[in-house]
């Protein structure tokens, strides 16, 4: 098991599987959030009790929790995630939730965080398997920044991305894997994707609108995974 590790923790779905990957890999981890002017922060609300729980699973290995304030950068970077925009394709051929920028900068200033705590990695949620076509999701985005992040540094800086050929049926299997059926329930019951921030529906694969992207998408790998296990 290696040293320590800094997990991009939202409290979404990946980032909760990611953080139970990390505990599982790492003698020391810690998490840091952000709050960009999302217009739903429900999942910073929900960050303390996924952490509680999984915390209890990996006893000793998880420590502090930073919040980032980057509500000027989500003013700059305007999106349907930031402001009373429709959720839709805009003329970039990008769908109007895509924040542009936002795992560069979220990656810069994680690095910048491992630095001082003295973490060598930094692990996030990236996927480009199943995602909205979000540019700054692919792995050769990740690679440069890694590039670019060990050079600024002038150390060397590894960004770990556990799902990124994952579908999300494999992201819940791998968080039964993980973690059992108490993790798959954790996640169920207390992480947060849903891009209108509704935690008024609970559907049976977690709470939400069950109509944005984000919960098609989640809903849509739920049933795939649990067809799997039942066939």
């Amino acid at each position: 098991m290696t040293r320590s590790a800094l997990v991009l923790f939202s409290a979404g779905q990946d980032s909760a599987t990611c953080l139970a990957w990390a505990l599982s890999r790492y003698e020391r981890v810690e998490t840091i959030g952000f709050f960009y002017g999302q217009r739903h922060a429900i999942e910073l609300e929900q960050r303390q009790t996924l952490r509680t729980i999984l915390a209890a699973a990996a006893p000793g290995r998880l420590g502090d929790d930073h919040v980032v304030d980057l509500s000027g950068y989500g003013a700059i970077a305007e999106s349907a995630l930031t402001a009373e925009r429709a959720i839709e394709m805009a003329e970039t051929g990008l769908p109007t939730t895509f924040v542009p920028g936002r795992n560069l900068v979220f990656l810069a200033v994680a690095a910048a965080l491992a630095y001082r705590r003295g973490a060598g990695t930094l692990v996030g949620g990236m996927c480009e398997t199943d995602f909205s076509g979000y540019p700054d999701c692919r792995r050769a985005t990740i690679d440069a920044m890694q590039s670019a992040l060990s050079l600024g540094l002038d150390q060397p800086l590894k960004i770990e991305t556990p799902l990124m050929h994952l579908t999300k049926a494999e992201t819940w299997a791998l968080a039964h894997q993980l973690g059992g059926a108490a993790l798959v329930e954790a996640i169920l019951e207390h992480s947060h994707t849903c891009y209108e921030g509704d935690r008024a529906h609970r559907h049976a694969w977690g709470y939400g609108c069950g109509a944005c992207p984000a919960c098609e998408l989640r809903a849509k790998g739920w049933n795939e995974w649990r067809e799997g296990v039942s066939a």
